[in-house]
């Protein structure tokens, strides 16, 4: 089994660290994005013994044990049998992994928190669908951090190389190009969007060298995120709005339009579906900004939205899920810089990925072009330091940018630095840096 290093690692050090037993830990995340192997490895390394329960697969007398709480030695003494483990006062660690198959283990968290004889991670996924946390309380004694697929820096990690990226972010800092360096950190961004940060991709990639056998891994990871949503929603509306993202983004509009999709349906009707997708951590929502200031989150409009997938490897085979690999042209156009003009959105959701991934929530926005009777569109718009910071991704090397200029013109008391994201070197174009795309994580 392959061990990635992953940066969450530390997160939940820190966690350690800092709680002393006062808090549990809750990492949530899509299913295979490595949970359950990165929580155990931590528990191994960090704990002098530690009891792994997998709710999904346990027997039933296990999630039973948790109907009633209030006598815990009797429920400490039933676990260490069952599993064969002593555990030691603030020395061990219970691992509750896919917790949204017992609600009533995380309900106990209150109970188990305040013993403080044990630590305590819970681990799963669609852990907020209603069906989960229904007649159940929370509790409050939870930290919750997500878990998201393999960033640009751990895939060069696990290819084995470890000073790429900060190499990168010299270049950056310093804000100069790459010169000769460029082509060969385009062709691994390249890779890193085709195979994704899912780890068995990754795993399947390193261990074969072998696109086809990369997208049956990607193809089965979809599967399973489709049969998750055919049990939430039996209509199956809810696979057709996830299948759909990138044909929606395709079509290169300025929202994601529902009515197309879901015939008869608008926004309005599946903003609870919405909800449901985001809370899978299969996709990312970006929505669009009414007012552009810092405040974004303060204006968003729910009913205007984009979709992304939360890993561009996956969007990649979802993109031709239905026909076989050999016609999925996103991978010999991508890998050789030949991606047509019209399969750009690709690189978008690269970009998307690569600022979620970071802590960003996503927004975008769109403004009227009086001269040519339609919109200028902003792709992303962060927010820095009391400044609005607005990204135009490119999939070319062009270095056009009327948006931005615009933007930075009418909103001139809130716009900072200007952002184009796009496959050349590092650029500057007037008030306007160009970005090569393997860039955008140190924004």
């Amino acid at each position: 089994m392959n061990i990635f290093k992953r940066k969450i690692y530390e997160k939940i050090k820190d966690w350690k660290e800092s709680s002393q037993g006062r808090t549990a830990l809750l990492i949530e995340g899509p299913r295979r994005v490595g949970k359950s192997t990165i929580v155990r490895a931590f528990a191994e390394e960090q704990y002098e013994s530690f009891l792994f329960i997998d709710f999904s697969v346990c027997p039933s007398r296990i999630r039973k044990l948790f109907d009633d709480p209030s006598d815990l030695d009797y429920l400490f003494l039933q676990l260490q049998t069952e599993y064969n483990v002593v555990l030691k006062p603030r020395k061990s660690l219970l691992v509750f992994d896919e917790i949204q198959f017992c609600p009533k283990a995380r309900q106990a968290i209150k109970h188990l928190v305040s013993d403080r004889r044990y630590d305590y991670i819970e681990t799963g996924s669609l852990i907020s669908i209603h069906k989960n946390v229904k007649d159940i309380l929370i509790p409050s004694e939870e930290k919750k951090i997500y878990m998201y697929p393999m960033d640009y820096e751990e895939f060069c990690w696990a290819c084995g190389d470890m000073n790429h990226v900060p190499f990168l972010r010299q270049f950056f800092n310093q804000k100069l190009p790459l010169g000769a360096a460029h082509r060969n950190a385009m062709r691994l961004f390249r890779l890193y969007m085709l195979v994704g940060g899912m780890p068995q991709a990754v795993a399947a990639y390193l261990e074969h060298n072998n696109f086809q056998v990369v997208d049956e891994v990607k193809r089965e990871i979809i599967s399973l995120y489709e049969d998750d949503f055919h049990k939430i929603d039996t209509t199956g509306q809810l696979s057709m709005l996830f299948d759909s993202i990138p044909g929606e983004l395709a079509k290169n509009s300025f929202r994601y339009q529902v009515s197309t999709v879901l015939k008869g349906k608008r926004a309005d009707d599946i903003l609870g579906f919405i909800a449901e997708l985001v809370d899978s951590r299969t996709v990312l929502v970006s929505y669009h900004a009414n007012e552009p200031n810092p405040m974004m989150s303060m204006t968003k409009d729910i009913r205007r939205f984009k979709l992304f997938t939360a890993d561009t490897g996956l969007f990649v085979t979802l993109a031709f899920k239905d026909r076989d690999f050999t016609e999925n042209v996103l991978y010999k156009k991508l890998l050789s810089d030949k991606l047509p003009a019209n399969l750009g959105y690709l690189y978008e959701n690269a970009v998307a990925q690569t600022l979620a991934s970071a802590g960003n929530q996503l927004f975008y926005y769109t403004f009227p072009n009086d001269k040519r009777k339609t919109s200028y569109e902003i792709d992303f718009l962060l927010s820095r330091q009391g400044k609005l910071v607005p990204l135009e991704v490119k999939s070319s090397g062009y270095k056009t940018h009327s948006s931005l200029d615009v933007f930075g013109k009418q909103y001139s008391r809130y716009v900072g630095q200007k952002y184009l994201i796009y496959t050349k070197d590092f650029a500057r174009d007037g008030e306007v840096i160009c970005l090569p795309i393997y860039m955008t994580q140190f924004l």
